[in-house]
């Protein structure tokens, strides 16, 4: 099980690496950035799938995407010079503290 665990977590960060390379694809019309991206992607599924092995397929997924979703956030606060505000890190908290919610309740 904690094999499965590993298996989600790096999924979870390709998914940051994916979402956050996708805009440089401009519509996946730049080939290097857009081969770059679907092989992330499909690192990504292939590490999804094998975690979901062992998983329960809700949690599984909703850790996968609160991952994604709060990484790609950070990357583009830190790297891209989105909002910081209170109200958005607020909210992101939510979906981790939802995230840690779902893993608590089994």
């Amino acid at each position: 099980m904690a094999t499965a665990w590993i298996y989600l977590i790096a999924a979870g960060l390709t998914e940051i690496v994916w979402a956050s390379t996708l805009k440089r694809t401009e519509g996946f019309t730049r080939l290097g950035p857009s081969l770059f991206t679907a092989a992330i992607m499909a690192l990504s599924f292939y590490l999804l799938s094998r975690a979901l092995k062992d998983l329960p397929m809700g949690t599984a997924y909703a850790v996968w995407t609160s991952i994604g979703a709060a990484g790609t956030v950070l990357v583009g606060i830190i790297f891209a010079g989105e909002s910081a505000s209170p109200v958005r890190l607020a909210c992101l908290f939510l979906i981790l503290l939802g995230t840690a919610g779902l893993k608590v309740a089994g």
